[in-house]
């Protein structure tokens, strides 16, 4: 089983690749409602990605439902490729999408909410670790993310794959998950 980031990168767009679209589907509604029994649902802002279809990641949309059932706030990113960068925007009625040039599903206009606004952040991610280290695409978009919100704010990954034992060659600057929640189990860190 490989344990560094540049093969774990590889093997889990691998085993994604070989997920249905059915199998998106149940696994990412299974993962929505694995996510009900967090301790999670007393905060207003809620940071979700919108999942890129030609990736393979999870479908949010169930978390979206969730989200909007409990009346929270939702917040979307749209990235900076130059600097590395995130800015969020309320997701509202009025809120456009548009696909960027990498398949990121993006808001093209809204409401500004500043990184120490958001309380929980659903992360993408393609592996974890049992010590809560993720590997995602290896951008560094989140980890620049994360760093700047508060440190109490919750950090949920999201997987449909189970924890890797360990990854070896993680960053003292890596910002580690409080929660893995995958379509069979949930991990807390």
């Amino acid at each position: 089983m490989p344990t560094n980031k540049k093969e774990l990168r590889l093997h889990y767009k691998h085993l994604r690749k070989q997920l249905s679209a059915d199998d998106i589907e149940e696994k990412s509604l299974m993962i929505a409602n694995n996510l009900l029994q967090l301790p999670i649902w007393n905060k207003t802002y809620y940071h979700v990605f919108l999942p890129i279809e030609e990736q393979k990641e999870i479908n949010t949309e169930y978390i979206l439902h969730l989200l909007s059932g409990k009346d929270k706030e939702i917040v979307i990113s749209k990235s900076d490729f130059e600097t590395r960068g995130m800015s969020h925007f309320l997701l509202t009625d009025n809120t456009k999408i548009k696909k960027n040039e990498y398949n990121i599903p993006e808001p093209v206009n809204g409401l500004p909410v500043a990184s120490e606004m958001i309380e929980v952040v659903f992360v993408p991610l393609l592996a974890f670790d049992l010590l809560g280290n993720r590997v995602g695409y290896g951008k560094g978009f989140y980890d620049k993310f994360l760093a700047e919100c508060k440190p109490e704010t919750m950090k949920i990954g999201l997987s449909f794959f189970e924890a890797q034992n360990e990854i070896e060659d993680v960053f003292e600057l890596d910002i580690k998950l409080d929660y893995c929640v995958t379509p069979e189990k949930t991990y807390a860190f």
